[in-house]
């Protein structure tokens, strides 16, 4: 998708420091894709206390294939 946006350049600066992009573009990237993690990682701490787990579940035995 084509778009034109006015970026402040302080901002800019500090994420090209930061980051190891070397494109205005490659950097709009990079930001959308750690936006959308970090949003999808807040989606699931929602879940906390939400879900009852199984007292008796031990993830050893079922990697073990007990």
């Amino acid at each position: 998708m084509r778009t034109n946006i006015d970026l402040d350049d302080k901002l800019v600066e500090e994420a090209f420091e930061l980051s190891s992009a070397k494109t205005k573009k490659e950097l709009i990237h990079m930001a959308l894709e750690e936006f959308i993690e970090n949003r999808k990682r807040l989606n699931l701490m929602d879940l906390y206390g939400k879900i009852q787990f199984d007292e008796h579940y031990d993830y050893r035995k079922m990697r073990e294939g007990k």
